[in-house]
């Protein structure tokens, strides 16, 4: 694989993603950074949490996206009341019409899909939430004496709303942690909203077209793990990753006045991992210091657990990352991009 990594390879796949960009805002407006991150996490073969109030077209762009990539899409509600099997599938007896013979037969459940979008998966109980977890994970789901493989690519798309917090249920840690970015998605610019106004209030209908399909998508999650870093960014992330933990010499001082845990070591393969596909998506074949920095907050800010005296100062996992970027020295670069 190492061979296929070539500059002209990056630069191909900056056409092509650049190409799928434009289809998609065919339908979404704005929101170039959304749209950056989530397909950031699609071709590291990762999922990602988005943080947003209703009404920011999160389901619309789920189904966009999945149109224009050729990825199958389904969307399941997540309530009090939702069963682990209403998400996996269940096992029901069928009667065969020639021998007269039962039998179990699996029926699958929604998860068996390219993308998934998990909405409102904080409203669900411990018991269905772990149920995504063995999917997200194993990509396999279990049901009965079975194991069954999920499609691929696989892509898990979870929602949560800040704002109402009545009747959920918090996400435990290690469930956090399966997602690569936390994606905080914020009202769009004036001038996009007055496009979302022109368009959603006319007939306007966007017709974006697909331009890609799960093979293209599978070889390119391949090529861009082999994307270069040098070893001093292999040094940049891990110390990134140290000033946050708390128990260890490493961490920083105000890391210890303001944190009750640090990151653990999927957060030093996540920056490695979103810095690589950033890099390809601007057409390079080697990622740089600019490229860990950017993606520093939406990996670290759900890995980072703040204690009673971070929140009574109103300090934010953001603003806690920001310090981190200010105080731990990156190494400088022979080439910006």
């Amino acid at each position: 694989m190492a061979n296929d990594i070539t500059p002209a390879v990056a630069a191909e796949f900056r056409q092509l993603i650049d190409s799928v960009k434009s289809e998609i805002h065919k339908v979404i407006v704005g929101q170039d950074q959304l749209i950056d991150l989530v397909l950031q996490c699609i071709f590291s073969h990762q999922h990602a949490l988005l943080m947003g109030v209703p009404g920011l077209a999160k389901t619309l762009l789920v189904t966009t996206v999945g149109q224009v990539i050729g990825m199958t899409t389904k969307r399941i509600q997540f309530t009090p009341d939702l069963m682990p099997s209403d998400i996996t599938g269940t096992e029901v007896i069928q009667e065969d019409k020639v021998t007269g013979q039962k039998e179990f037969k699996f029926v699958p459940g929604p998860i068996f899909a390219n993308m998934v979008l998990a909405d409102e998966i904080n409203r669900t109980p411990p018991k269905t939430q772990a149920a995504l977890l063995e999917a997200m994970q194993e990509r396999q789901i279990s049901a009965g004496n079975h194991k069954y493989t999920l499609t691929h690519p696989f892509f898990v798309l979870a929602t949560q709303n800040p704002i109402e917090q009545e009747g959920t249920y918090n996400l435990p840690e290690a469930q956090l942690d399966r997602f690569m970015y936390l994606i905080v998605v914020d009202y769009p610019e004036t001038k996009d909203e007055i496009e979302v106004l022109k368009r959603t209030t006319t007939n306007y209908k966007g017709s974006p077209q697909q331009v890609m399909d799960g093979e293209t998508i599978m070889k390119y999650q391949q090529i861009i793990r082999e994307v270069l870093v040098r070893d001093d960014l292999y040094d940049y992330v891990l110390k990134l990753v140290q000033a946050t933990r708390i128990s260890t010499g490493h961490a920083l001082p105000f890391a210890k006045q303001w944190l009750a845990w640090g990151a653990g070591p999927r957060a030093c393969q996540n920056l490695l991992l979103g810095a690589k596909a950033r890099a390809f998506f601007h057409g390079r074949a080697h990622i740089i210091t600019e490229d860990i920095r950017e993606v520093a907050k939406p990996v670290l800010r759900h890995r980072i657990i703040l204690n009673y005296a971070a929140i009574a100062e109103g300090v934010t996992p953001d603003k806690v990352v920001e310090k981190i970027l200010e105080n731990v020295p990156p190494p400088a670069d022979s080439v910006r991009g």
